[in-house]
Protein backbone atom coordinates (compact mmCIF):
# COMPACT_ATOMS: atom_id res chain seq x y z
CA UNK A 1 0.00 0.00 0.00
CA UNK A 2 1.31 3.50 -1.09
CA UNK A 3 2.32 5.54 1.53
CA UNK A 4 0.72 9.55 1.69
CA UNK A 5 3.56 12.02 0.87
CA UNK A 6 1.34 14.60 2.74
CA UNK A 7 -1.26 14.25 5.47
CA UNK A 8 -2.90 16.14 7.91
CA UNK A 9 -4.64 14.97 11.50
CA UNK A 10 -7.64 17.25 13.37
CA UNK A 11 -5.61 20.03 11.63
CA UNK A 12 -6.99 23.34 13.03
CA UNK A 13 -6.29 26.75 12.83
CA UNK A 14 -8.27 29.81 14.99
CA UNK A 15 -7.61 33.45 15.11
CA UNK A 16 -8.02 35.49 18.25
CA UNK A 17 -10.12 39.09 16.75
CA UNK A 18 -10.84 41.10 19.53
CA UNK A 19 -12.69 39.10 21.70
CA UNK A 20 -13.95 36.56 19.17
CA UNK A 21 -12.43 33.24 18.28
CA UNK A 22 -12.69 32.46 14.45
CA UNK A 23 -11.88 29.11 13.18
CA UNK A 24 -10.70 29.04 9.51
CA UNK A 25 -10.08 25.36 9.77
CA UNK A 26 -11.58 22.73 12.26
CA UNK A 27 -10.38 19.49 12.30
CA UNK A 28 -9.44 18.37 8.98
CA UNK A 29 -8.10 14.78 7.66
CA UNK A 30 -7.02 14.47 4.59
CA UNK A 31 -4.22 11.92 2.89
CA UNK A 32 -2.58 12.49 -0.73
CA UNK A 33 -0.13 10.30 -2.46
CA UNK A 34 2.80 11.36 -4.91
CA UNK A 35 1.49 12.21 -8.27
CA UNK A 36 -1.74 13.09 -7.43
CA UNK A 37 -3.68 16.47 -8.66
CA UNK A 38 -6.28 17.18 -5.95
CA UNK A 39 -8.40 19.89 -6.25
CA UNK A 40 -9.16 22.24 -3.21
CA UNK A 41 -12.90 23.36 -3.89
CA UNK A 42 -15.36 25.52 -1.83
CA UNK A 43 -16.67 29.20 -0.94
CA UNK A 44 -14.95 32.24 -0.63
CA UNK A 45 -13.37 32.33 3.12
CA UNK A 46 -13.98 28.83 3.91
CA UNK A 47 -10.32 28.09 4.74
CA UNK A 48 -8.87 27.29 1.50
CA UNK A 49 -5.88 29.56 1.51
CA UNK A 50 -5.28 28.36 5.06
CA UNK A 51 -5.23 24.78 4.42
CA UNK A 52 -2.45 25.80 1.70
CA UNK A 53 -0.69 27.58 4.02
CA UNK A 54 -0.81 25.03 6.83
CA UNK A 55 0.48 22.15 4.04
CA UNK A 56 3.02 24.28 3.04
CA UNK A 57 4.08 25.01 6.61
CA UNK A 58 3.90 29.01 5.93
CA UNK A 59 1.87 29.02 8.97
CA UNK A 60 1.57 26.67 11.70
CA UNK A 61 -1.36 24.93 13.32
CA UNK A 62 -3.52 25.67 16.70
CA UNK A 63 -4.17 22.05 17.17
CA UNK A 64 -3.51 19.21 14.90
CA UNK A 65 -0.84 17.70 12.57
CA UNK A 66 0.99 18.33 9.07
CA UNK A 67 2.88 15.38 7.77
CA UNK A 68 5.13 15.15 5.10
CA UNK A 69 6.79 11.56 4.00
CA UNK A 70 5.79 11.02 7.53
CA UNK A 71 7.37 14.01 9.31
CA UNK A 72 5.64 16.45 11.30
CA UNK A 73 5.92 20.05 10.47
CA UNK A 74 5.40 21.37 13.44
CA UNK A 75 8.64 19.56 15.27
CA UNK A 76 11.06 21.80 12.77
CA UNK A 77 12.86 25.08 13.43
CA UNK A 78 12.11 27.92 11.30
CA UNK A 79 15.17 27.07 9.48
CA UNK A 80 14.68 23.15 9.16
CA UNK A 81 10.68 24.85 7.28
CA UNK A 82 13.02 26.98 4.70
CA UNK A 83 14.91 24.01 4.03
CA UNK A 84 12.29 21.75 3.57
CA UNK A 85 10.30 24.04 0.95
CA UNK A 86 12.90 24.81 -1.21
CA UNK A 87 13.72 20.91 -1.49
CA UNK A 88 10.50 19.31 -1.86
CA UNK A 89 8.01 22.28 -2.40
CA UNK A 90 7.04 24.54 -5.03
CA UNK A 91 4.70 27.37 -4.33
CA UNK A 92 2.29 29.77 -7.34
CA UNK A 93 0.05 32.02 -6.24
CA UNK A 94 -2.36 34.52 -8.18
CA UNK A 95 0.54 37.01 -7.97
CA UNK A 96 3.32 35.55 -9.70
CA UNK A 97 5.01 38.24 -7.62
CA UNK A 98 8.50 37.92 -9.99
CA UNK A 99 11.15 39.82 -9.19
CA UNK A 100 10.84 43.23 -11.07
CA UNK A 101 14.88 43.88 -12.10
CA UNK A 102 15.43 40.15 -12.60
CA UNK A 103 15.12 38.44 -16.15
CA UNK A 104 12.81 35.18 -16.73
CA UNK A 105 16.02 33.49 -16.33
CA UNK A 106 17.00 34.87 -13.36
CA UNK A 107 13.96 34.77 -11.70
CA UNK A 108 14.01 31.37 -12.63
CA UNK A 109 17.47 30.66 -11.03
CA UNK A 110 16.58 32.44 -7.61
CA UNK A 111 15.48 29.49 -5.99
CA UNK A 112 18.73 27.82 -7.44
CA UNK A 113 20.99 30.42 -6.17
CA UNK A 114 19.45 30.42 -2.51
CA UNK A 115 19.79 26.15 -2.70
CA UNK A 116 23.82 26.68 -3.24
CA UNK A 117 23.27 25.54 -7.01
CA UNK A 118 26.34 26.91 -9.20
CA UNK A 119 25.95 29.17 -11.63
CA UNK A 120 26.13 26.99 -14.71
CA UNK A 121 23.37 24.39 -13.35
CA UNK A 122 21.51 27.40 -12.75
CA UNK A 123 21.45 28.25 -16.01
CA UNK A 124 21.23 25.01 -17.33
CA UNK A 125 18.49 24.51 -15.32
CA UNK A 126 16.76 27.97 -16.54
CA UNK A 127 17.03 27.48 -20.06
CA UNK A 128 15.48 23.75 -19.51
CA UNK A 129 12.18 25.17 -17.89
CA UNK A 130 11.84 27.95 -20.37
CA UNK A 131 11.72 25.83 -22.91
CA UNK A 132 9.12 23.78 -21.49
CA UNK A 133 6.95 26.66 -21.09
CA UNK A 134 7.57 27.99 -24.61
CA UNK A 135 9.15 31.00 -23.48
CA UNK A 136 13.33 30.31 -24.30
CA UNK A 137 12.96 33.47 -26.78
CA UNK A 138 11.84 35.51 -23.55
CA UNK A 139 15.26 34.10 -21.10
CA UNK A 140 16.80 38.04 -21.43
CA UNK A 141 13.18 39.51 -20.80
CA UNK A 142 12.16 41.46 -17.35
CA UNK A 143 9.11 40.93 -15.90
CA UNK A 144 6.96 44.34 -17.09
CA UNK A 145 7.97 43.27 -20.96
CA UNK A 146 5.91 39.93 -21.16
CA UNK A 147 2.18 39.34 -20.67
CA UNK A 148 0.13 38.34 -17.66
CA UNK A 149 0.23 35.09 -18.99
CA UNK A 150 4.09 34.95 -19.68
CA UNK A 151 4.56 35.82 -15.91
CA UNK A 152 2.65 33.69 -14.23
CA UNK A 153 4.36 30.44 -16.86
CA UNK A 154 7.56 31.91 -15.15
CA UNK A 155 6.33 31.92 -11.82
CA UNK A 156 5.19 28.07 -12.67
CA UNK A 157 8.86 27.50 -13.80
CA UNK A 158 10.43 29.04 -11.01
CA UNK A 159 8.22 26.71 -8.66
CA UNK A 160 9.69 24.04 -10.46
CA UNK A 161 13.16 25.01 -10.56
CA UNK A 162 14.06 22.95 -7.40
CA UNK A 163 12.78 20.16 -8.48
CA UNK A 164 9.88 20.09 -5.51
CA UNK A 165 7.64 17.18 -4.88
CA UNK A 166 4.80 19.22 -4.27
CA UNK A 167 3.29 21.34 -5.94
CA UNK A 168 0.77 24.23 -4.23
CA UNK A 169 -1.15 26.61 -6.06
CA UNK A 170 -3.24 28.68 -4.32
CA UNK A 171 -5.82 30.36 -7.95
CA UNK A 172 -2.87 30.54 -9.68
CA UNK A 173 -4.95 32.08 -12.65
CA UNK A 174 -7.23 34.32 -11.07
CA UNK A 175 -6.02 37.41 -12.05
CA UNK A 176 -6.31 36.26 -15.78
CA UNK A 177 -8.82 36.16 -18.75
CA UNK A 178 -10.20 32.42 -19.56
CA UNK A 179 -8.66 31.93 -22.59
CA UNK A 180 -5.06 32.28 -20.99
CA UNK A 181 -6.36 30.94 -18.12
CA UNK A 182 -7.03 27.48 -19.96
CA UNK A 183 -3.40 27.84 -21.34
CA UNK A 184 -2.03 27.96 -17.79
CA UNK A 185 -3.60 25.80 -16.54
CA UNK A 186 -2.79 23.08 -19.07
CA UNK A 187 1.14 23.62 -19.18
CA UNK A 188 1.26 23.13 -15.13
CA UNK A 189 -0.92 19.83 -15.14
CA UNK A 190 1.30 19.10 -18.39
CA UNK A 191 4.50 19.34 -16.35
CA UNK A 192 3.17 18.07 -13.05
CA UNK A 193 2.03 14.39 -15.05
CA UNK A 194 5.27 14.37 -16.41
CA UNK A 195 7.20 15.09 -13.52
CA UNK A 196 5.04 12.57 -11.18
CA UNK A 197 4.71 15.47 -9.12
CA UNK A 198 1.69 15.65 -6.53
CA UNK A 199 -0.36 18.88 -7.12
CA UNK A 200 -2.66 20.58 -5.00
CA UNK A 201 -4.84 23.44 -6.66
CA UNK A 202 -6.91 25.80 -4.80
CA UNK A 203 -9.41 26.85 -7.30
CA UNK A 204 -12.91 28.47 -7.81
CA UNK A 205 -12.84 27.04 -11.86
CA UNK A 206 -15.29 24.15 -11.92
CA UNK A 207 -13.29 23.08 -15.06
CA UNK A 208 -9.96 23.12 -13.48
CA UNK A 209 -11.48 20.82 -10.83
CA UNK A 210 -13.15 18.58 -12.98
CA UNK A 211 -9.30 17.88 -14.45
CA UNK A 212 -8.70 16.97 -11.30
CA UNK A 213 -8.29 13.12 -9.70
CA UNK A 214 -9.61 14.18 -6.77
CA UNK A 215 -11.31 16.81 -5.23
CA UNK A 216 -11.93 18.06 -1.64
CA UNK A 217 -14.49 20.47 -1.03
CA UNK A 218 -14.31 22.61 2.02
CA UNK A 219 -17.29 24.78 3.91
CA UNK A 220 -17.21 26.92 6.74
CA UNK A 221 -13.71 25.38 7.55
CA UNK A 222 -14.24 21.82 7.22
CA UNK A 223 -14.17 18.82 4.79
CA UNK A 224 -17.42 18.18 3.21
CA UNK A 225 -16.09 15.95 0.47
CA UNK A 226 -13.17 13.99 -0.53
CA UNK A 227 -14.77 12.67 -3.90
CA UNK A 228 -16.30 13.93 -6.80
CA UNK A 229 -18.81 16.54 -5.97
CA UNK A 230 -21.58 18.70 -7.93
CA UNK A 231 -20.04 22.57 -8.32
CA UNK A 232 -23.00 23.76 -9.81
CA UNK A 233 -24.53 26.27 -7.51
CA UNK A 234 -21.61 26.26 -4.95
CA UNK A 235 -18.89 28.19 -5.94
Amino acid sequence: MQSPIIETKELTREYRIGRDLVVALGGVDISINQGEFVAVVGPSGCGKSTLLNLLGGLDQPTKGNVLLDGQDLAQLSEEQLASLRRQKMGFIFQRHDLFPELTACENIEFPLLLGGKPPVERKKRADDLLGQIGLAEKADHLPDELSGGQQQRVGIARALANNPQILLADEPTGNLDSATSAEIISILIQLTRNQGLTLIMVTHDPEVAEQADRKLTLRDGHLVSKERFEIEGML
